[in-house]
């Protein structure tokens, strides 16, 4: 075979991606990686910064909890009973109870925004207590304009109602059946243990996927990235030496938001630190996958940002459970969530968050994620393969 011949062979097969794995070269490229990484002040900013901020917001700011509602009380009766079911709806956490001797005055402020509704005593308030029943109490006005808080003021002043009722017919048989809610996993009941764990998700799908398609769109841009593929690097080791920083960086960034959650937060760890690493590992796969595939297919930091919102962050936001449950949506939005990494990661963190290791939830989704990034990562080598033949 000639020199000609093999020169020729050697250069067909730099054209088709067919290139030796090496090590050495590998080593190179993540230290290079690494060194680029730690001298942007932008991807710190958003690895160890923003996670802050993020958890701080959903922490304080969103909460699903619903107490202090601000009602008004409306007490149109002077009679003794009506007086004290007046003073019940100050006892309770609950409601945030103003008082009022005339509906006019807390009509206005039902309107404005002032109150979420309001409770009136009406003047034959005792003739009803008589009658055992027969005609409601009290009369219950909400803001339906805000139809949660109109179900709790609803629900709460009901219960209110029902409480002192129960109080005075003390003189009445016991009840045959008793009924003791207990509540599993988050038996306070506070949304801060559910939301919070669901934010470290939100905040590794900044972390994987945006700030890998802004980093590797910028080189694209700069013309870098076309220096890098001219050298004897393969693919494979241009995108594990592109990526492995960025594997690093989330998984140090998620140890850092968990031990927020678990210190700061008082969001309890029931599972294992193993089972947590595995599965924030697992979901960096899919993360970065869509990221670098972003950058191959955008080249451009302005349109790698929009794309990884409008692809990556917004439907992890809106479409992962975090907020909304997804069993309540409709039956295609509940199929394209199939397809939304972050659902399988929301779901196995507030397992592993509040209920534990349990594996017979962690396996399925451990599972879903790796199809999905092993999906991402094939697209993605396909892309820059065509841009190294280019």
């Amino acid at each position: 075979m000639t020199i000609a011949t093999q020169r020729k062979d050697r250069d067909s097969a730099r054209m088709l991606g067919v290139r030796r794995f090496d090590l050495q070269r590998l080593r190179a490229l993540i230290y290079k990686e690494s060194l680029q990484a730690l001298r942007d002040p932008s991807t710190l900013l958003i690895a160890f910064v923003l996670p802050v901020v993020l958890l701080l917001l959903f922490a304080y700011a969103v909460s699903l909890d619903a107490k202090n509602i601000r009602i008004g009380v409306v007490l149109e009766s002077p009679g003794a009973s009506a007086q004290t079911l007046a003073a019940a709806f100050s006892t309770t956490d609950y409601l945030d109870a103003s008082f009022a001797h005339d509906r006019r005055e807390v009509a206005d402020k039902l309107v404005s925004g002032k109150l979420r509704g309001y409770v009136v005593i009406p003047q034959d308030f005792e003739q009803r207590l008589a009658l055992r029943g027969s005609e409601p109490l009290v009369q219950i006005v909400t803001d339906g304009s805000y139809p949660n808080t109109a179900n709790y003021v609803e629900n709460y002043a009901k219960g209110v109602v029902q409480s002192w009722r129960a109080g005075l017919d003390v003189g009445a048989l016991p009840q045959t059946v008793v009924l003791e809610p207990r509540y599993w996993f988050n038996a306070e009941l506070e949304s801060r243990r559910a939301l919070v764990p669901g934010a470290i998700a939100i905040v590794m799908t900044i972390i994987g996927t945006m700030l890998t398609a802004l980093v590797v769109a910028r080189e694209w841009e700069r013309g870098t990235m076309e220096a890098v593929m001219s050298t004897p690097a393969s693919v494979a080791e241009i995108l594990i030496g592109k990526l492995l920083p960025y594997f690093v960086l989330g998984m140090v960034s998620t140890l850092g938001a968990a031990a927020l959650a678990i210190f700061v937060f008082d969001v309890p760890l029931r599972g294992s630190l193993a089972a947590l690493l595995l599965l924030s590992a697992m979901f960096m796969v899919p993360a970065l996958g869509q990221g670098l595939l972003i950058s191959s297919l955008a080249r451009n930091q302005f349109l790698a940002a929009q794309i990884a919102l409008f692809t990556g962050f917004l439907p992890s936001f809106m479409l992962s459970g975090f907020l909304y449950e997804i069993d309540a949506m409709p039956a295609p939005i509940r199929a394209i969530t199939q397809l939304i990494p972050a659902r399988y990661f929301v779901e196995s963190l507030k397992t592993v968050f509040l209920a534990g290791d349990i594996w017979a939830v962690f396996i399925p989704n451990l599972l879903a994620m790796a199809a999905i990034g092993a999906l991402f990562f094939m697209l993605a080598k396909r892309a820059t393969r065509k841009n190294l033949e280019a």
